[in-house]
């Protein structure tokens, strides 16, 4: 049987389907304000949340022959082992340089000194604008920064700790609740939905690591071939760098450059770090990380690189960690529904054509 659509109703039709657009792009803007406004209650939520998703089924898998608050304690202990590594490693390293920095600033002001003449005598005055900028009491402001960050990253790790503990002993709950929901629809999606994507951001995180250690590697390998000062340093950098896409690699490639132009006395040896740390990042982030995450991670890189600047601009160094995470999750949950799931393909994270299951299969 045919249905004929007056023109009427078919304009009325067109004119919920574009309100409904409208108030899905409000909600998004207002969701993001409220972010950016909340950033000391909401950033440490989704760190948490993160953290839940990576640590899961080590604690399902405690909990299965232990009883629940042991397995509790247990991931705990895991969960501040491997933060206290990772932050041991990357104290010791940009220690070590950051005091042979302070200890040969003579080299650099001599470095910067005779960059600035070279620039002057083609013409380009810096000597001012740098001389207004960088000065005593600069220097005095960048280390009251860096100062009340320790202080506001030691908040932050504590705020994460509890929600962490909670959220782990909720998840259970949140399963459970979620398939009551008296909208099967909604609970179907929301278990479905964060299943996804903490396997997801398992394997991103587990993709992350492997990259981010064959990198600091490569780059400890070739710092000391070709004689950089610092070379197992400079390779855990490159290590802890690596976890932040595009801003990572660029610092981790600039950094070696810039030491090694008041290292050695000719420009040979740092035109040679410069290419071999900048083909170092490109056949590990370029070709051998697209073939290791496969299509399941595979996200347009534009978007890529939209989500590292955008939260960063939002959250800072945190953001630009997280922002790679939250676009998967959110590719993921859109992948779900049949309204949803074009965004999906668009950006990458669901082949076009696949045989996906939605919600309406």
């Amino acid at each position: 049987m045919c249905v004929r659509v007056s023109g009427r109703e078919g304009a009325n039709l067109m004119t919920d389907r574009y309100s409904n657009v409208a108030l899905i792009i409000v909600a998004v803007i207002l969701t993001l304000a409220a972010a950016a406004t909340a950033q000391t209650v909401v950033a440490p939520l989704v760190a948490a949340l993160f953290i839940i998703a990576i640590i899961w089924p080590l604690q399902a898998w405690l909990e299965n022959s232990l009883p629940r608050y042991l397995a509790l304690a247990l991931n705990i202990i895991v969960i501040v082992v491997v933060f206290a590594v990772f932050g041991s490693l990357a104290a010791w390293a940009f220690g070590r340089v950051g005091r042979w920095i302070v200890a040969e600033a003579g080299r650099f002001q001599d470095l910067y000194a005779q960059l600035t003449a070279w620039l002057e005598s083609h013409g380009i005055a810096i000597a001012g604008t740098w001389a207004e900028h960088f000065n005593a009491s600069w220097l005095l402001r960048a280390v009251q920064g860096v100062t009340s960050r320790l202080n506001s990253t030691v908040s932050f790790c504590l705020i994460v700790f509890v929600y962490v503990v909670l959220g782990l002993l909720e998840v259970r709950d949140f399963e459970r609740k979620s398939h009551g929901l008296s909208n099967r629809e909604l609970g179907q999606l929301l278990v479905q939905g964060a299943t996804q994507t903490a396997a997801k951001l398992r394997r991103y995180m587990l993709v992350r690591t492997q990259m981010s250690v064959a990198t600091g590697l490569l780059v400890w390998a070739f710092a000391r071939l070709v004689g950089l000062q610092f070379a197992a340093e400079w390779g855990v950098i490159a290590f802890v760098l690596n976890y932040i896409p595009f801003i990572g690699p660029f610092l981790a490639t600039t950094f070696p450059t810039l030491f090694a132009s008041a290292q050695f006395e000719t420009w040979q040896p740092v035109l040679a770090l410069f290419i071999g740390l900048n083909l170092v990042q490109f056949v590990v982030g370029s070709y051998i990380e697209p073939r290791v995450a496969g299509a399941a991670l595979s996200i347009s890189p534009s978007l890529i690189l939209l989500s590292v600047f955008f939260w960063a601009y939002l959250w800072g160094a945190f953001g630009a960690f997280i922002g790679v995470p939250i676009s998967i999750a959110v590719l993921t949950f859109c992948s779900l529904h049949p309204s949803s799931r074009w965004l999906a393909e668009l950006l990458g994270s669901v082949p076009s054509g696949s045989t996906h299951q939605t919600l309406s299969d």
